[in-house]
């Protein structure tokens, strides 16, 4: 009969649906951790990552992976148990160990710094907080951004009393509370008021305050000189290869950045928040809160946050701190509603990890992103060296035209820095030409500019560019030494 179904055919048709069903729940589960892995793998291909990420969604991992190479002498691959140098991600642990001081009642936020460092200049110690120094609203002038700092005293070992008064006797940028502006030396001074409240060294604090009770075993406080096993190399980018990082004693960043960790670890860190084992819920309220506008966010206690659309009706709190120091870059990105993670620990210096975190964001919430492109800088540094400047802008003109390049900042940046190291001035002004040109409004690229144009011997170019850059940029604290100098 026409109407008549054959059994086996509807069989085979509910089997391969049942199938069909299963592949895609399956393939679904899979997807976010498979399209996380093709971003990742791209950024390694491209040389704009290299080092160890990890990603959780509702409070479980999905996605933990290394790329590249932990030491490229040995050819030694990065993995999940590297431990890389966190640089800026210190500062919420040092807030974290201010808090639990606070809960003992064995210091106040609120009372001035003199009470606890009674050595400390009055005329500014007498103003400035506790609270100042954790949301960088304390005025005290950023030690990194001293003349000379990286170059010379970075190298230098110091105690914490000692360095504390390379910077004590100096005049405050502005009166504590008025503005935010971050400085490392309020959360070095943080450190040295711990030691002097507990008796104990920051390093011991750390260990079993907040290390060893979270088992963080892969985590501490960096020592040059020590062996630590599956401690990752640090390199930098240098126009179109790697290079050693400058070497600094990692004594001196201290409580502003001189911890170690993995990313399997900072996911124990990362868990440990959402409860109340190391501080209460109304500590934590301080911990994370709002307490001054920084740019579009706020800043807590060694925390960043800000809220992000996700669409019309929803958006969405992040809770954040970069990190960066000789070689490595570094980012932990905390979404508390949904409890998911991304962590970022990178071993070749600077990189756009914020990039690669919105993109592993969009995955998380199936949203759209792209996959990265080839850095322009890239092409053009080998064009310089093979073709000569003249020829090498000529390609870099067609080739931004192509999608399957892009402009990056920093890269762009460090190839001018190389040329200008090298002695190829006149190629270092063309390359940061092109990165004025791309941004506009970035203070750092008309820096950069003028120095070039200073290193030509051009100084009314160099004073036009410097001066725009302050413009840019008012923190530019050198580019003004610089202009005074140029116009005396």
């Amino acid at each position: 009969m026409k109407n008549q179904i054959n059994s086996s055919a509807v069989k085979s048709v509910v089997f391969a649906s049942v199938f069909f069903l299963a592949t895609f729940i399956s393939s679904f589960a899979q997807t976010k951790a498979e399209k996380i892995d093709q971003l990742m793998s791209k950024y390694a291909e491209y040389e704009q990552f290299n080092g160890t990420v990890l990603v959780a969604e509702q409070g479980k991992v999905i996605y933990k992976k290394g790329f590249g190479m932990a030491n490229m002498e040995w050819d030694i691959p990065n993995q999940t148990n590297t431990k890389f140098r966190l640089g800026s991600i210190t500062k919420q642990f040092t807030g974290m160990l201010i808090l639990q001081l606070f809960e003992q009642g064995k210091l106040k936020l609120d009372v001035p710094i003199t009470a606890y460092l009674p050595d400390y200049p009055k005329k500014s110690g007498d103003k400035i907080t506790i609270h100042h120094l954790l949301t960088h609203t304390a005025g005290v002038p950023n030690y990194t951004s001293f003349p000379n700092f990286f170059k010379e005293t970075s190298k230098d070992y110091y105690t914490p009393e000692q360095f504390v008064k390379l910077f004590s006797d100096l005049p405050l940028e502005f009166e504590p509370g008025a503005k935010f502006a971050y400085s490392n030396s309020g959360y070095f001074l943080l450190g040295y008021i711990i030691e002097k409240v507990s008796g104990k060294t920051y390093e011991e604090c750390l260990q079993t305050q907040i290390l060893t009770p979270l088992k963080m075993t892969n985590s501490g406080f960096d020592h040059t000189e020590l062996i630590t096993k599956n401690r990752a190399a640090a390199y930098e980018k240098r126009g179109g290869a790697f290079v050693n990082a400058p070497y600094i004693d990692m004594n001196l960043p201290y409580a502003a950045g001189s911890m170690y960790s993995t990313v399997e670890d900072l996911y124990l860190w990362d868990q440990a928040l959402y409860d109340n084992k190391l501080i209460s819920e109304k500590s934590k309220e301080l911990y994370f809160g709002k307490h001054i506008s920084n740019g579009r966010g706020f800043y807590g206690y060694g925390w960043g946050s800000y809220e992000l659309p996700l669409d019309d009706s929803k958006k969405i709190q992040i809770i954040e701190h970069s990190g960066g120091i000789n070689g490595f870059n570094t980012l932990i990105s905390r979404i508390p509603a949904d409890k998911n993670l991304t962590v970022f620990l990178n071993n070749t210096g600077s990189t756009n990890l914020s990039e690669m975190n919105a993109a592993v964001r969009a995955i998380l919430y199936d949203k759209s992103y792209t996959l990265p492109k080839m850095s322009l800088a890239k092409i053009l540094y080998k064009d310089i060296n093979s073709k000569g400047i003249e020829k090498a802008l000529l390609n870099y003109n067609e080739n931004k035209k192509l999608d399957a390049f892009v402009h990056k900042e920093d890269d762009m940046n460090s190839l001018g820095y190389e040329m200008l190291q090298s002695g190829k001035v006149k190629e270092a002004v063309e390359v940061f030409k092109l990165n004025v040109a791309a941004y506009p409004k970035s203070g750092n690229c008309y820096d950069s500019l003028g120095e070039a144009y200073l290193a030509s011997g051009d100084k009314k170019l160099a004073l036009l560019n410097y001066k725009k850059s302050v413009e840019l940029d008012p923190s530019n604290e050198n580019g003004k030494r610089i202009i005074k100098e140029l116009s005396e």
